[in-house]
Parts: C-alpha cells; structure tokens; sequence
C-alpha cells in the first residue's frame, strides 16, 4: 500500500482556532417575511445594553382600556400601569416579565396617574373620581381612600422630606392640595390637606421641587406657576407656551430645569435655577412628538441612569421621540415599527395607538411606553448616543 506524502511544509504543523477573549453581548435579530424557516433573514446584529430578554419587550394583556400612565418603582425591579379600565397593573420589569398583581376596585372611574411609595411597598393612585388612593401591595388592597378634588384629578407627585412622604394632587377644580400620608407611606393622618392652593383654573400637571420646598404647576392658562410651601405664595410664572401644558418631570440630580410638553405639539425645558441667564427662562425648546386632537394628557420622562442627558415624550403618531438636552437633537424616534414593505409587521411589536406615558429606567438604557392601545413596551436604547 503507498501512502501519499502530506504536502511541503505541512509536518508537525498545529493550527489552534483561538478563543474570543470575552463572551460577546451582540445578539442576533432575525425576522421571518413567510411562515417557512428556510425563509428567514437576517436584519442585524444588535449590541445589548440592558438584562432584558430582548431589545423590545411587549408587555400586553392586563388592561382593556387605554394605559394612561406606567412608571418603574425606585428600584426598577417592577413596573406599575393604570387604566381607563380602573386597574392597575403589576409586572416584573426583568425575566420572566410576568403580571404578577391586578388591582381592582381602587376607583369608580379611570386612574390618570400613579406613584410608587419610596419603599415600593404601597401605591398612590389618583382617579377622575376626584379621589386620592393608596393602596397596599402586601395585600392587593385599597387601605386608604381620600376625597381630594371636587372633580377630576388629573396629577399626582410624590417626594420623601424629613423623614415623611409628601403628596400633591391637581385637579379639574382649580386646586393643588398638599398630603402628609407618614414615613411608611400608609397615610394614616392623611384625611385632610396640610397645604392647599387656588389656581384659579383647571390644573393639569403638579411635580414638586428637588428640596420639596417648591410645587410647580402647569394649567389651563398656557403658564407653569410656581408656589412657595413655606409662605404659600405664588414666585412666579414660567412662560412660552402657546397651548395648555400636559405634564411636569423636574431634573434628575439638582433639579435646575423643568420639561413640559403641550398640546401645542411644542415641548419645553425651562431653567428653574435661581439666577438664569436665558431670556424668558426657556432652555429648549424641542420638536418632534406630535400632540393630536385629543388633548391627551401625555407624560414625558427625563433619564435618570446618565444623569439627565435625555428626555423623552410620547406622541399622537405612536412613537416615542428621545432628545438629547445638550442639543436639543433628536436621538431616538421609537415607533418599533420596521418600515419594509416586504417584512409583515405582526412580526415586530409597536403600538397602535397614541402613546400616552413614557418613563426611563432608574439604572439601566431602558424606555417604557404606555399606550392607548392598551399595552406597554420595554425598549433598549444606546448609552453612548
């Protein structure tokens, strides 16, 4: 038998595949144009930025009515959704991402906005039934119910101060009320205002101020009016806006600027620091996310894992818009819709309806987004944008 020779130079010869020095955070996302397995293509290769399962998590099924606010707790291991549907949904902001909790019979009528208590353990929700909630998530059950507005409430904000949790609540009567509901969020005293103020007109949105010594408050008159806790008197007013202002979201950090969007499909970041140096002390005015016809209440967020360098509002045309404050250019528009005629859109998830909430994660590029379709998405973003 003869044995062929190797080829030349080819002796005692190892060749050794070496290994990656890391494991890789790439994920691969592919998209089907047919039901045949054979027919898939890849779209790209995405860089992972957060401990989602995925770049765009759908979180759908707990309401059947419009989302009208969701926010992440302090920790932003959950996730709260409340509804025109009068409920309010629970859900795991990480894997598996379930519906852990529904509360039911919190309110006669839809719940407008929501907050978490600081220790996560309890549930502040503010309802068109002219009622301030808490509810206890030990339980699952309403412990208090406060009669705070002659009508519509239509926001609420919460702070933690000298070893308490304050409230604030604005509502379709004209009023903001302050409420002092105890260190353990419980509210237990919380049966009557400890401060009450009179706009004069329905009031839209309420935040406080990084010192809790502030209450901001946007209304009917187009302005954003500033009230004094300590004296109870009016500072003075923010303006620039040509139509009623929807929300109020103050700065991470030092709390030195204040973001508004509008019905005007105009939204604004005023500079609320002691001595400005802009004229009419407007900082940004950004566009972007259309408003509608609905006059929909819609409530935009300011990141707070990178300090505040982003902000973001929900429009009429189903997509987020994320500006960067420096700026003012527009980083993201996330509709999480492919545009390619020839990919079906069932096959990537989006909304269908006006986004009406949107919220950062605490720690991590993560965006949440309510809808008036009813459900939520949780969609990564890139940190170094």
């Amino acid at each position: 038998m003869i044995r062929k020779s190797p080829p030349p130079g080819s002796q005692g010869t190892l060749i050794k595949r070496a290994r990656p020095a890391s494991p890789s955070n790439e994920q691969q996302v592919i998209i089907s144009t047919s039901g045949n397995e054979k027919e898939q293509g890849l779209i790209r290769t995405v860089t992972r930025t957060s401990g989602l399962d995925a770049p765009i998590v759908s979180l759908a099924g707990a309401h059947g009515g419009e989302i009208l606010c969701c926010r992440f707790d302090p920790t932003g291991q959950f996730i709260a959704a409340c509804s025109a549907d009068r409920t309010v949904s629970l859900w795991r902001t990480y894997p598996p991402n379930t519906n852990y909790g529904q509360l039911t019979n919190v309110h006669k009528a839809p719940i407008l906005d929501l907050q978490w208590s600081l220790s996560s353990s309890s549930i502040y929700t503010a309802g068109a039934d002219g009622n301030l909630c808490i509810s206890d998530l030990t339980t699952g059950t309403r412990i208090r119910r406060i009669k705070a507005h002659q009508g519509v409430v239509n926001s609420l904000d919460r702070i933690a101060t000298g070893g308490t949790e304050l409230l604030v609540t604005g509502g379709d009567d004209g009023a903001v009320r302050v409420w002092d509901v105890g260190a353990n969020g419980q509210g237990e005293d919380a049966r009557e205002p400890v401060k009450e103020f009179e706009i004069g007109c329905p009031v839209t949105a309420v935040c406080w101020s990084s010192d809790a010594a502030q209450i901001y408050v946007a209304a009917l008159d187009n302005c954003i009016h500033t009230y004094d806790l300590r004296t109870e008197e009016r500072l003075h007013t923010l303006k620039g806006h040509t139509d009623t202002p929807a929300s109020l979201v103050i700065s991470p950090g030092l709390g030195n600027y204040i973001l508004s969007p509008s019905f005007s499909s105009q939204t604004l970041i005023h500079d609320i620091r002691p001595f400005s140096p802009h004229p009419h002390r407007i900082y940004r005015q950004l566009q972007g996310a259309p408003a509608g016809f609905e006059n929909t209440l819609a409530k935009g967020a300011w990141s707070k894992y990178d300090g505040g360098r982003r902000v973001a509002v929900g429009g009429a045309d189903r997509s987020v818009t994320v500006w960067d404050v420096e700026s003012g250019r527009i980083l993201y528009k996330l509709s999480y819709h492919h545009t390619d005629a020839a990919v079906r859109p069932r096959k990537l998830p989006g909304h269908k309806g006006t986004v009406t909430c949107v919220e950062f994660h605490p720690k991590e590029p993560i965006v949440l987004t309510g809808s008036k379709d009813g459900t939520m998405l949780l969609g990564e973003i890139d940190p170094s944008l």
